[in-house]
């Protein structure tokens, strides 16, 4: 799916006001967390604070808004019987009306060029305040100080900080796409034969597709902390994109398709040419979590997405990019999929 800026300047764009609907803070056992975003226009609503009746507060106080009340309200819940909800924890959520579809659009633009994107709004009740940089280290994050009377909202977006890199357009590759699309991840999706990727316009904006005869260029232009999964066709084409994502050591991980003996056959190979033994682990052949025996394409791409959600999580919670040329950074203990045998 789109960035939720790039959705709400879309519909701006059409007239209809809406509401930006933030987790400010989420304390204990929540739903969601902090920084989830979900829109409310007067008819309907993209992507979801958690559900249940937390939701339909939300909800109820948008449309309070988008009626002529407030330009903005900080609500806090406790997610107890209450509620009809038994998390136990404490949401606090920022909402405020917005109707500008060329600023949203910028700021959409601005992610998409690769720049960090900041936003502060207070109890004073002027509007939040927007701020563009050029990205840095720094980690996405969401603040929430002060009470319910004097508070401060602080946020920043980073431009895609996920990056899957992936080679092979075939049935599993498409359906890992499918799967990770919706989540925000940058998928950067490489392959030779063009017309396997149909319609390249039609596919979400945090998917680039990349038709090439020299995909080993695209190993090398990976930003750091990329993930590379290899799903060609072809296991030579396999064999020169393994070798050339083993001349960077600043990847967080590293997967390949395949049974035990192709990955027996790669190590020899690759110990062959050069490349040390103790780099081996590195790479995750057979891929995806353990105990998924389906061969199917969409099993396969599930067990992978959940694999890559795991490097993902990591990465959060490290509170930053894994940009470093040690092996230690890289997700190489997390474990193969032992449980089958892939092509």
């Amino acid at each position: 799916m789109s960035h939720w800026m790039q959705q709400l300047a879309q519909r701006l764009a059409l007239g209809a006001d809406q509401v930006l609907v933030t987790v400010a803070r989420a304390d204990g056992s929540t739903p969601r967390d902090a920084g989830t975003v979900m829109l409310v226009s007067a008819t309907d609503t993209l992507d979801t604070i958690g559900g249940g009746h937390l939701e339909w507060e939300a909800i109820t106080m948008a449309r309070v808004l988008l009626a002529g009340g407030p330009p903005q309200a900080l609500l806090r819940f406790n997610l107890g019987a209450k509620l009809g909800q038994c998390c136990g924890g404490v949401v606090w959520l920022v909402l405020e009306r917005v109707s500008d579809a060329a600023a949203w659009q910028q700021r959409a633009l601005a992610l998409r060029e690769g720049h960090l994107v900041r936003r502060q709004l207070t109890s004073a009740g002027h509007g939040s305040t927007w701020h563009t940089t050029p990205a840095t280290d720094q980690a996405a994050s969401t603040q929430l100080d002060g009470d319910l009377k004097t508070w401060t909202l602080t946020q920043t977006w980073l431009p895609h900080p996920f990056t899957v890199v992936l080679f092979g357009a075939g049935h599993v590759g498409a359906a890992l796409v499918h799967v990770l699309a919706p989540l925000g991840v940058k998928l950067v999706w490489v392959d030779e034969r063009e017309d396997l990727f149909g319609d390249m316009d039609a596919w979400p904006d945090n998917v680039q597709c990349i038709a090439t005869d020299a995909p080993e260029s695209e190993i090398a232009a990976a930003a750091p902390g990329s993930c590379f999964l290899l799903m060609t066709h072809n296991h030579a084409l396999d064999f020169e994109l393994c070798q050339a994502v083993f001349k960077r050591d600043d990847f967080d991980y590293f997967g390949m398709i395949g049974s035990h003996s192709k990955r027996a056959t790669f190590e020899h190979r690759l110990r062959d040419r050069g490349v040390p033994v103790t780099r081996f682990k590195e790479l995750i052949c057979p891929i995806g979590v353990p105990g998924i025996t389906a061969k199917e394409p969409a099993a396969i791409a599930i067990a992978v997405a959940a694999q890559l959600l795991q490097v993902r999580e990591r990465q959060q919670v490290l509170g930053r990019r894994l940009a470093h040329s040690s092996n230690d950074h890289t997700l190489a203990d997390l474990p193969p999929n032992r449980s089958s045998e892939q092509v």
